[in-house]
């Protein structure tokens, strides 16, 4: 297959693919915030049509009762572990939700069916705004990485690593990785970092992100350390000066972003992501069910950087 049908999963944004054992597993937003919802298949083509299941729903009140955004599952040491954000209410303050990170665990092998238990709050040194929490093992150690907000520093989101000493409990300081600083960053008016993933490829460590306004304003941008650095001193992080994937009109693709990576079965470098297929929003763009989750096949330049091209118009 050349290419990939879009959109890949309707209504989807934030969308997130785990690939275990030859199995691949989805998660992204649902349009009502209220639950999470995962799905399996063994290929990824297989993903669109496998059927949802509904493996945790929102109480109907305390610190995870609204807003479910941007589960992610990943595989940590034997257990299975959810990462999402969620709110107490839908109320703002200061101009921000009230979001705060979770994990939710499974001890089974099968996380499908098998139950998940304990909504764990994952502490950070400041209580604030944060969201998107994303995990990754690399050097013989467990990492978290996740968004939010620095009260000293301009713009609604920054972009934090730390280690883990479990799924949910954060171990040392954390490392303030990216703020909101270049032009493309603050492009609707406010400075965001959010939505970190990451990517192993040869000699690097790289990690995508999302920036922006979340309309067609909102777009990816990447940072980079030699692999076998220490992830946790700021000075061995590079951040590229520009989009690396970003609204294409000629296609009617914007605002792409919140991506992650996986491989299809010949081992071929897919980016999953999310677009809206217009621009402009009749109210907050977060509460528009457009944004689909979309698949592309993205290449790798001779000096050791990835080519994510542009987003496909529809059903290319």
């Amino acid at each position: 297959m050349k290419n990939w049908p879009n959109p890949f999963i309707k209504e989807r944004a934030d969308p997130f693919i785990l690939l275990h054992e030859q199995r691949y597993y989805f998660m992204g937003s649902v349009p009502d915030y209220d639950c999470l919802e995962l799905r399996s298949a063994s290929t990824l083509l297989g993903l669109r049509k496998a059927t949802p299941i509904v493996v945790w729903r929102k109480p109907d009140s305390g610190p995870c009762s609204e807003l479910i955004w941007a589960p992610e599952m990943h595989r940590v040491g034997d257990r299975w572990v959810i990462y999402f954000s969620a709110a107490p209410s839908r109320e703002m303050v200061n101009d921000l939700f009230q979001h705060r990170m979770f994990a939710l665990i499974c001890d089974g092998d099968n996380p499908l069916t098998d139950p998940w238990r304990e909504c764990h709050q994952i502490a950070t040194p400041l209580d604030t705004f944060s969201l998107d929490g994303t995990y990754c093992f690399h050097q013989g150690r467990h990492f978290y990485l996740w968004a939010q907000q620095i009260p000293d520093i301009e713009g609604n989101t920054c972009l934090l690593m730390a280690e883990l000493s479990e799924p949910w409990t954060l171990k040392g300081e954390p490392l303030l990785l990216s703020r909101p600083e270049l032009a493309w960053e603050k492009g609707g008016g406010t400075g965001v970092n959010e939505a970190p993933t990451t990517l192993f490829h040869d000699d690097r460590f790289f990690v995508a992100y999302s920036a922006a306004v979340t309309d067609e304003h909102y777009a990816m941008g990447l940072l980079w350390a030699d692999k076998d650095a220490d992830p946790l001193k700021a000075e061995n992080w590079m951040k590229v000066d520009h989009a690396v994937l970003s609204t294409n009109v000629e296609n009617q693709q914007f605002g792409p972003g919140h991506s992650c990576f996986t491989a299809d079965g010949q081992g071929r470098d897919v980016l999953i992501y999310h677009t809206r297929n217009h621009a402009g929003m009749a109210g907050d763009a977060k509460y528009d069910p457009s944004r689909h989750t979309r698949l592309k096949y993205f290449s790798w330049r001779e000096d050791g950087m990835p080519d994510f091209g542009q987003p496909k118009a529809e059903n290319h």
